[in-house]
């Protein structure tokens, strides 16, 4: 019989982190407890301010079928995290550093982000953040340090649908109007959404959000923020919080903030480009130029990431909405190609000072979930490192006829995936399992249903 020996594990909260925050906000009389699943999707609960302290103390009882749950929330038997598992319960620890406030709730809440744990102390195998924890702490003993930054790419939309049922941009705040064209960069568009880019930057400062620069993107309502750069575990941290301050602030300006790759045929998809590099341990940058070239563990990071683009797809691209966004000559990537200064690549080195020079991963939409797209991304670049790959020469311009070098559709890259030796190390086993038995439960029932278009064309025809 298994015994419930609540074991703290090591890296967890310490309790005088909650006793300070109960100190300085006596105005707080609930927390909204916050566990990130497979779908990047919050899940947990609320509790009362008088328990915040035993959570903190020892831990908070959930099922691990939390992290068994397809997009819709239901449960999904075959990842073997329910019923064969007997809904079992694991053990929730807040996250350091994640007990904040909730700016714009009244009366105020705060939150506090959780992380899933087995009942002796050992981190629950299917629990995303974990794997990023992992592999950071992998990196970390062969002595690279990850730094990551992820940009945020979004809609905002208006909470009502047209009369066929679509989305609708958003009405901007300061004139009721909606926008017209695409006005990339356009200023105007931004100063009429004053209202609610002030709440955003306010909140995130309460926070402790590094948000930096909003910027008007390629489609009517879309929007990009960037976060800055960070230890690989927080910048993740940082881009799950956003999202979920993005959604709230939103609905309290009477809009919706979507995160949805494709939410419009017509118009841009929405990525979630990951920046990243590797530090030694006293922060100097090891893919800085060398001798006015581009440093070797740069090209071989790439090289990594291109070799196991194909297999990582469903980590990157892990709905049925997300493979829309891929097309010619629309800024997602169609093909594994890299280059200098060039948005038409899969992996980019932006221009820059030498001394900062990073590589940028193109390929994840914002519907992905940043703990798995943060363990892969570094996963590919440890295996490039390792190998001293070669990147082969750069793509400068467009990559014509390269468009079938990627997995072609979602059904294609479930199967890469669970084909993949690399992506089930880069995830570990037992993530890798629960990853496939959401992905083929939710292609199933998606296959299943009958679209309007279908019905359309082929009603009174065939």
């Amino acid at each position: 019989m298994t015994t419930d020996t609540a074991a703290r594990p090591e890296g967890v909260a310490d309790i005088a982190e909650a006793e300070a925050f109960l100190a300085a906000h006596p105005e707080i009389g609930s927390f909204d407890l916050v566990l990130i699943d497979l779908n990047g999707i919050a899940r947990g609960k609320i509790i009362r301010r008088h328990e915040l302290l035993a959570i903190f103390r020892s831990g908070r009882h959930l099922p691990g079928s939390i992290l068994g749950l397809d997009v819709s929330g239901e449960d999904v038997e075959e990842t073997g995290l329910v019923w064969s598992d007997g809904d079992a319960d694991r053990r929730a620890w807040p996250v350091p550093g994640s007990l904040v406030p909730l700016p714009w709730t009244d009366p105020p809440r705060g939150e506090v982000r959780l992380a899933l744990y087995e009942l002796d102390g050992t981190p629950m195998a299917a629990d995303p953040r974990h794997a990023l924890a992992r592999r950071d702490a992998m990196l970390r003993a062969e002595g690279f340090h990850p730094v990551l930054a992820y940009e945020l790419e979004f809609y905002l939309l208006d909470r009502e649908r047209d009369a066929a049922g679509h989305f609708q941009p958003l009405r901007l705040p300061l004139t009721g109007e909606r926008p017209e064209g695409i006005q990339v960069y356009g200023v105007s568009e931004l100063d009429r959404l004053e209202p609610f880019i002030d709440a955003v930057y306010r909140a995130a400062e309460a926070q402790g959000l590094p948000v930096e620069t909003m910027i008007s993107e390629y489609a009517q309502g879309q929007f990009e923020l960037t976060l800055r750069h960070g230890k690989a575990l927080r910048a993740a941290d940082d881009l799950a919080m956003l999202k979920r301050l993005l959604r709230a602030v939103a609905v309290r300006h009477g809009m919706m903030a979507c995160f949805m790759a494709k939410p419009f045929a017509g118009r841009a998809g929405s990525g979630m480009h990951v920046h990243a590099s590797l530090t030694d341990e006293t922060g100097e940058n090891l893919f800085a130029d060398r001798g006015g070239d581009l440093s070797p563990m740069l090209t071989q990071a790439v090289a990594g990431l291109l070799q196991t683009m194909e297999e990582s797809m469903l980590v990157f691209a892990p709905h049925l909405n997300s493979w829309r966004r891929f097309a010619a000559q629309s800024y997602a990537p169609t093909a594994p190609t890299w280059g200098t200064n060039n948005r038409s690549v899969a992996v980019r080195i932006p221009a820059g000072p030498a001394a900062g020079r990073h590589l940028e991963q193109r390929a994840a939409g914002i519907d992905a979930n940043p703990y798995l797209v943060g363990a892969t991304v570094l996963a590919a670049m440890q295996r490039g490192i390792a190998a001293r790959a070669d990147p082969g020469g750069q793509t400068t311009a467009y990559a014509e006829g390269a468009d079938d070098q990627l997995a072609p559709d979602w059904r294609s890259a479930i199967e890469k995936a669970a084909g993949s030796a690399f992506l089930k190390e880069a995830l570990g086993e037992r993530l890798h399992f629960v990853l496939l038995a959401l992905k083929r439960a939710e292609y199933r029932r998606f296959a299943a249903e009958v679209t309007a278009l279908e019905r359309a064309l082929y009603g009174e025809v065939v």
